[in-house]
């Protein structure tokens, strides 16, 4: 068994330093060691999307990365979005559009339209389609997630 080494993380704004052995996950430390349960594991293969986090802005699958990869990156997580006890556009479109049902897809969904919608806030509707087949949703067929993350993409350009 190799030694933990130390990590430090800038997760939601907070710098959290955590040791972690090399081959732990970004998505185990954060869920585990940095109790942000709110990164779920689906399939642990990188193909649902659960676990979809932003890293520097980007979505990535925080399944498919180790934790000391992301020594000194920027991490957003879906407890990131609210702020001040305010919703982030997304989580209130998601509710106001019925864009959950079972809610373990949800943060991933959140965080890869957060990704999206902030690098391309005129992002066509064929276009996010697209991008947002990328996680996967097996209660919702899709339609409520789209009309959701359009909603919040009119909102968020206001």
């Amino acid at each position: 068994m190799t030694e933990p080494t130390e990590v430090t993380l800038t997760v939601n704004g907070d710098r959290r330093t955590i040791r972690v052995e090399p081959r732990r996950t970004l998505a185990d430390a954060l869920r585990e060691d940095c109790g942000l349960t709110g990164t779920h594991l689906g399939c642990e293969h990188g193909v649902c999307g659960a676990c979809t986090i932003l890293l520097d802005g980007n979505p990535v699958r925080s399944c498919l990365m180790f934790a000391m990869q992301a020594d000194g990156v920027e991490l957003r997580t879906v407890e990131g979005l609210a702020q001040g006890g305010k919703l982030h556009p997304l989580q209130q479109a998601f509710w106001d559009h019925h864009g959950l049902q079972c809610g373990f897809c949800t943060p991933g969904f959140l965080m890869l339209a957060a990704g999206i919608l902030e690098q391309y806030p005129d992002i066509g509707e064929a276009e996010l389609r697209e991008a947002l087949s990328a996680n996967l949703c097996r209660c919702t067929g899709y339609q409520n997630i789209l009309k959701a993350v359009l909603a919040a993409a009119a909102e968020m350009r206001q």
